[in-house]
């Protein structure tokens, strides 16, 4: 039988009957029988609207009950109610002593949540829902109390022994026990608790704050992998000065410290004072990490040390504000990575990542706002649309109120709500006191679902010099939500004249007193009119300047404007917009021509603009590889109906293969300019001229002669680093023999996990006949476990999301695979079975046939005995579309 949850909606809050003031802790910690004791101080809650004599409700699943005493003293069976979920305790004074014991079996927990075992190791997750999974609690984000942590375990097996807060004691016991006692001085909800106990060591550092107090820094992994963390340790620094200088924010414990650990259902974890981390992003040397890989850690790093702020000192009030913590914490990270890095590339990867995963997600049948109102497994709500949309929104208020006006915000929002649990509109009523403006209609983004479309259209009248932009916005029906009101859009707009150059802009109407060359339309309405006047010729519009707002739009540019603009263009965002919207336009039109059995045409002034591109060293060469780079097939795929997958991933191959051959001594005279030998380093300008390099390599990797083959073969065995081996082996992993390469890269690197995740990835991924069956056969490799979230992500994941041509084969066998991973993985782990599932979610897109093979695998899932709520969810509304 289907394991459901009842559905939780937002509007049914309460506060909680109960409070706790503070938590004592204790673990005597064995792999397989782990004994935790709890002492709770709890009161009830004044504020709570519940009935005086409200029974006690505690949360607890998978844990077996050794004792409860309630103020001393011990009750007995019928003085309480158990079932799988929860504790009930009747006859609760307003304030009481709470004891209970539990046990629990943390090596059998596959779930990754709660207490669990990994290589031999303790770690816990409790973020959302996992705390009950320790121990009986009252496990809600508005529940925040003061925890203090006993830690007592073999001292040979788990000499370092790990918890919240500030370490206040430690000692010898019997039978060469130690002990360690944790103390968090921070009140906080029990989804920050946070364990760790294991044969680790640490690599150690201080960090001394602006108003000179010392915090020590330590970062723990397991044996062998302490020369991959001084990138980690570097990236803690940064993040910290970073957000004294930005936002006045200092860290507030004596330490700080990060534990990588290499079965982890998420990226990371910001329990207060410590952060648990996959090791994906902590692990990294030149030699086996990328510079993308370099680049996430320092950016998830600075993201879970931003939350100690917002997340741990202000959190949400319950699980539909998720937003509050985690969209303006993402917005925070990726402005970190903007000011420590290129501004232009950090906001040109991140729109392209909202567009491709984001807008499929307002798209498809897990469409819901920013702030859901409704959910049956909260686990399913760590979305792209909480997440990255969710930092478009906190991005809109920096737009609309200025940097200066957003710090006001901030400080103000501290200000009221240090140490209480809020709510979105706490948010956003801090940043419109703070500034006098009026944010009722932008409420909005947080309450309807969807992407918006702006149709812009422009006119000008050379009599009176004025040209008018008519924008007006819409918004698709969503599930649940068929009629939306209009958003309060920021729109970003300049007007380039005849040679390049942005004119002043000067509204009809308006009060200027320096007519500024880039401003911001506030758009409120369904449809308005912006006339701008002192105009000598017919502009060229810049619109969505720095993509100010998450939004499609719509304009019916010319091949010659967005030549121009891809030229001329001063905001880099929007100059890579139109060599992305040039080329999406390409590919559009070539996959309507391999529906007609015709050829694939690539426009001559396409070709022209790369070729100018290529040859203008002027330009920062990590804004010219995007530009270069084509619309990937995911977001081709989004733009499409009835879609055949075979026959897209044809025509971009196609493309890429005219470019090859168009532009080849272009690329090679590029790429021979790029690749000077120097040795590796990892600072902005390296990494776009790396990044331009292979850029080139890939493409010319599209039509593999001689010349080309040898440049690949020499990059991939030359290389001192792991970003260019890589880039050599992607390509060698589509030529007609790559084994040899295949097999020496695995030899090189089996011992390295993550490395392996890469090679794992390389060939889930390929173009080559046969790619499942070598899937299927890498899940017997020794490197894969399919209890490991990275194996599960690197291998099946990579297959069934990003390798359209193969995973879309008619036979249906790629929906098959996927569907009896969704069903073998939800009995083991069903937070990474629901993630998998959604590989199905756009089924409607497909055409006729492979639209009924989807849908039967869905249906199939759906019926599968014992299917877990997680699954349940993605599943069912799946199959609702």
């Amino acid at each position: 039988m289907t394991v459901t949850r009842q559905t939780v909606s937002r509007l049914d809050y309460t506060p909680p009957a109960f409070l706790v003031d503070r938590v004592d802790l204790t673990f005597e910690l064995d792999e397989h029988n782990t004994l935790v004791t709890s002492r709770l101080v709890i009161k009830r809650n004044p504020a709570a609207s519940a009935v005086a004599d409200a029974p006690l409700v505690l949360d607890g699943e998978a844990l077996v009950l050794e004792s409860v005493k309630l103020d001393g003293r011990v009750l007995g069976p019928h003085e309480y109610e158990l079932n799988d979920r929860q504790l009930c305790i009747g006859g609760i004074a307003d304030e009481v002593i709470l004891e209970i014991a539990t046990r629990t079996d943390p090596a059998r927990n596959t779930s990754l949540m709660g207490l669990y075992v990994s290589n031999g190791n303790f770690f816990t997750q409790c973020e959302a829902e996992g705390f009950r999974k320790i121990t009986y609690y009252l496990d809600r984000p508005d529940v925040m109390a003061k925890f203090t942590t006993t830690l007592i375990a073999d001292k040979a097996k788990y000499p370092v022994l790990l918890s919240n807060g500030n370490r206040v004691g430690e000692g010898q016991l019997d039978k060469n026990r130690h002990w360690v006692k944790w103390v968090d001085p921070f009140r906080k909800p029990a989804y920050l608790f946070a364990l760790v106990a294991g044969k680790l060591v640490s690599l150690t550092d201080k960090h001394v704050t602006g108003s000179g107090r010392t915090v020590s820094l330590e970062i723990y992994v397991e044996p062998g992998n302490l020369d991959k963390c001084p990138h980690a340790m570097a990236s803690i620094h940064k993040s910290m000065q970073w957000d004294e200088a930005r936002f006045g924010l200092e860290y507030d414990l004596d330490t700080y410290m990060i534990v990588a650990v290499s079965d982890f259902n998420m990226g990371a974890m910001e329990n207060k004072g410590l952060n648990i981390f996959n090791t994906k992003y902590v692990l990294a040397k030149p030699e086996t990490a990328t510079d993308a890989d370099f680049d996430g850690i320092e950016s998830v790093v600075a993201h879970e040390y931003f939350h100690n702020w917002t997340g741990n000192r202000v959190t949400c009030r319950d699980w539909f504000q998720l937003s509050l913590k985690e969209g303006l914490t993402v917005y925070r990270d990726q402005e970190f990575s903007s000011d420590v890095g290129s501004r232009a590339v950090q906001r040109i990867q991140n729109v392209r990542a909202l567009r491709e995963h984001q807008f499929a997600e307002d798209a498809g049948p897990q469409a819901h706002p920013v702030r859901p109102d409704a959910y049956q497994e909260i686990n399913n709500f760590y979305t792209w649309t909480v997440y990255e949309k969710g930092a478009e929104v906190v991005r809109m208020y920096a737009t609309l109120l200025g940097r200066e006006g957003f710090r006001k915000g901030m400080d103000l929002y501290f200000k009221r709500h240090d140490g209480q649990a809020v709510t979105c509109d706490d948010f956003r009523a801090a940043m419109a006191d703070a500034n006098g403006a009026d944010l009722e209609q932008f409420a909005l983004w947080y309450s309807q679902a969807g992407t918006p479309l702006l149709d812009v259209a422009g006119a000008y009248d050379a009599t009176a010099r004025t040209y008018t932009l008519s924008v007006r916005q819409s918004c698709p029906a969503t599930p649940g939500q068929a009629d939306k009101q209009p958003f309060h859009i920021p729109l970003a707009v300049a007007l380039l004249g005849s040679d390049g150059t942005p004119l002043p802009l000067s509204l009809a109407g308006g009060h200027d007193t320096d007519a500024a060359t880039s401003r911001v339309l506030q758009l409120r309405q369904a449809e308005e009119h912006f006339v701008f006047t002192g105009l000598n010729e017919r502009p060229v519009p810049s619109l969505l300047r720095d993509f100010s707002a998450p939004v499609r739009l719509r304009y019916p540019y010319t091949d010659e404007e967005l030549t121009f603009l891809m030229a001329n263009d001063d905001d880099a965002f929007a100059r890579w917009e139109a060599a992305n919207s040039y080329a999406m336009r390409l590919l559009r039109d070539g996959y309507a021509s391999g529906q007609r059995g015709e050829a694939v045409h690539v426009p001559p002034g396409y070709l022209a603009a790369a070729g100018r591109l290529l040859e203008d060293e002027t330009l920062d060469p990590a804004l010219v590889a995007l530009m270069l780079e084509l619309p990937s097939e995911q977001y081709l795929f989004e733009a499409l109906d009835d879609v055949d997958p075979a026959l897209l991933s044809k025509v971009r191959i196609e493309v890429l293969q005219t470019l090859a051959r168009e532009l080849r001594g272009p690329l090679l005279a590029t790429y021979q300019r790029l690749n000077d030998g120097a040795p590796y380093r990892f600072d902005a300008a390296a990494v776009a001229r790396r990044s331009l390099k292979n850029v080139c390599l890939a493409i010319l990797g599209e039509r593999q002669g001689p010349v080309v083959s040898e440049l690949l073969i020499n990059q991939y065995r030359r290389a001192d680093n792991m970003t260019d081996r890589l880039a050599a082996l992607k390509a060698l992993a589509n030529s007609e023999h790559p084994e040899e390469y295949l097999a020496d890269f695995a030899q090189t690197w089996q011992d390295d996990a993550l490395v392996m995740d890469k090679w794992f990835s390389i060939q889930a991924t390929s173009r080559r006949a046969g790619v499942l069956s070598r899937v299927q056969a890498l899940m017997g490799h020794p490197a894969f476990s399919i209890r490991n979230p990275n194996k599960v992500r690197a291998l099946i994941g990579a297959f069934c999301q990003q390798n359209l041509q193969h995973f879309h084969a008619l036979d249906g066998y790629g929906y098959a695979f996927a569907a009896d991973r969704v069903i073998e993985l939800d009995r083991l782990n069903p937070q990474i079975a629901a993630r998998l599932a959604a590989c199905f979610n756009r089924w409607p897109k497909l055409e006729p046939v492979r639209r009924a093979l989807m849908k039967g695998e869905l249906e199939r899932i759906a019926a599968s005995a014992g299917l877990s709520s997680d699954t349940h969810e993605i599943v069912s509304k799946a199959l609702q579309q």
